[in-house]
């Protein structure tokens, strides 16, 4: 693959929330939205765009915002709409709003793994644990946008797709996601 091209940033925050108790993009007070915005941003993404639905909010600068109008089909309907908001880049760097800890240096790693393999896709992994950022170049999208269903994302992508190249990540954070509030908040 080239190491040229337009890299685009899709941080998927349309969902509800319903085991966190609230959309995922409200969390910490905007915290997890403008570190994600941050990550991609500073990880070498030209155009960021939040992918919005459940809740719908000002995005911080240089992000713009995309609404899934379809976002209760799940994280498929979000990716589909993140995707054909920039169907200009040459990559996508996908990335959920809930991997607070996840910053620009796990990106840039991530970006630049993708960037220099034969298959154009890489995806962060924590100690063998897959997770995000996810980067796939443009001519995966037609072949992933086949497997958007439901509230699943490129995970069935990714499981049948050759040259997927993996980078581990975990020096850099820890990757989880966080699917309910700690009782302190």
């Amino acid at each position: 693959m080239s190491k040229s091209g337009q890299i685009a940033g899709v941080l998927l925050a349309a969902g509800a929330g319903v085991r966190y108790g609230m959309p995922k993009v409200l969390a910490a007070q905007g915290l997890w939205l403008r570190s994600a915005v941050e990550a991609l941003a500073g990880g070498g993404c030209e155009d960021v765009v939040v992918v919005l639905g459940a809740a719908v909010v000002d995005v911080p600068a240089p992000a713009r915002a995309v609404l899934a109008h379809d976002w209760q089909q799940g994280m498929g309907a979000s990716l589909r709409a993140g995707l054909t908001a920039v169907s200009h880049a040459d990559f996508a760097v996908l990335l959920t709003v809930d991997t607070p800890d996840i910053g620009a240096d796990v990106v840039v790693r991530v970006l630049e793994a993708a960037r220099s393999s034969q298959s154009g896709i890489a995806r962060a992994t924590y100690g063998g644990r897959p997770g995000h950022p996810v980067v796939i170049a443009r001519a995966h999208w037609p072949a992933l946008v086949e497997t958007l269903h439901g509230d699943e994302g490129a995970r069935r992508f990714l499981a049948g797709r050759a040259g997927v190249v993996t980078v581990d990540c975990a020096d850099l954070a820890t990757g989880m996601d966080i699917d309910t509030p700690t009782p302190s908040g």
